[in-house]
């Protein structure tokens, strides 16, 4: 077990940066160590020694001095000499694919919240089109990723070198979903639908004519049918085929939370305690998600939460089920999420600073 660590974030412009920036400045074992600010910083900033993040984030001041803290230009000497021991990627993936290569020679650990290291097989990353896609050095960094879930891999994450933060999307399916297929209980062959919904944060700070107010507003849209990048994240960590789910992304007009519909059907019919206890066994200390057995969730139990919520609706022949799953894509979607990662890899509590 580490004490303390000095951190680094790299994104802390963007929506995921600034909540993961608020999480770690008030993080119990982190006090004293504010983490390092990193990335791109024009001249005149440099100059005047980084843009004050008060500036960037307002919200981030308090009476504990977060307001002198600063974005500073990133370099590598620049982690270095800070001595940073573990780096936040809030950074498209093909940034953060030229740039773990570099932290982990340097022995910086990394726990990235880009989609760059979650795919192990080779036809679920195409979607991605990497450059360095079958290089040698590709291939011995994905052979060290870990994916971030702890409900599902807390034994690997602990010591990991490179944690790939989950997607939001594939948080929200996959924590609904896996309990029931490790109890061997759904029919596959019947197929998986997955309908979910998020808001507009989950696109990305940058403005798209989608997510213009204009166009969200109001209105209600799907959108990567058949071909949205979390959908490998679904088919490799479920231990599914393609032909087995079939996954629907929507476009709320709402700031964020994510809610997913998932629909069911099991191999013979089933009672109410016998699915309950499914999920009880299988979340079993772990303490980011919240099993709802008498309701269903919606959007405003895990908004601005850390926590997932899930709960499930039984038809009356016991044969098919409705799941519905809540986050906050800001939060156990992302940055929180790559906080209880960092809890998880340095053996501290796996809920420190998060409930």
């Amino acid at each position: 077990m580490t004490d303390s660590v000095q951190t680094a974030v790299v994104g802390v412009t963007g929506y995921s940066g600034a909540e993961l920036a608020r999480l770690l400045l008030h993080h119990p074992r982190l006090r004293g160590k504010p983490p390092v600010f990193a990335g791109r910083v024009d001249a005149e900033d440099v100059a005047r020694g980084g843009i004050p993040l008060s500036e960037i984030h307002p919200e981030l001041i308090d009476s504990k001095g977060n307001g002198k803290l600063r974005l500073q230009s990133f370099s590598w000497d620049l982690l270095t000499d800070l001595d940073v021991q573990v780096l936040f990627l809030a950074i498209p993936h093909e940034q953060s694919r030229a740039w773990v290569p570099e932290a982990l020679s340097r022995g910086i650990r990394v726990i990235d919240l880009s989609g760059a290291w979650r795919l192990n097989e080779g036809a679920n990353r195409a979607v991605y089109s990497f450059e360095d896609e079958g290089s040698v050095q590709a291939f011995n960094i994905q052979a060290q990723a870990v994916y971030g879930m702890p409900e599902l891999h807390r034994a690997k994450i602990t010591g990991a070198r490179l944690v790939a933060n989950p997607g939001c999307y594939a948080t929200s399916i996959i924590l609904a979903l896996k309990p029931l297929i490790a109890a061997g209980l759904i029919d596959l062959e019947h197929g998986i639908v997955a309908d979910a919904k998020s808001g507009v944060s989950g696109a990305g700070k940058a403005p798209t004519a989608k997510t213009h107010f204009m166009h969200a507003a109001d209105n209600l849209s799907a959108y990567g049918v058949f071909s949205h990048r979390h959908t490998g994240e679904l088919l490799e960590q479920l231990g599914i085929e393609g032909e087995s789910i079939t996954f629907t992304p929507h476009l709320l007009p709402i700031p964020r939370g994510i809610l997913s519909t998932v629909y069911v059907r099991f191999k013979e019919p089933q009672i109410k305690a016998r699915i309950a206890h499914a999920y009880h066994w299988f979340f079993a200390g772990s303490p980011m998600v919240r099993l709802h057995d008498t309701t269903l969730p919606n959007i405003h139990y895990s908004l601005r939460t850390n926590y997932a919520d899930i709960g499930f609706q039984l038809s009356s022949d016991g044969r098919r089920a409705v799941i519905v799953s809540c986050l906050d894509n800001l939060l156990k979607g992302a940055s929180s999420q790559a906080v209880q990662n960092l809890n998880v890899m340095l053996g501290w509590d796996e809920a420190e600073g998060l409930e």
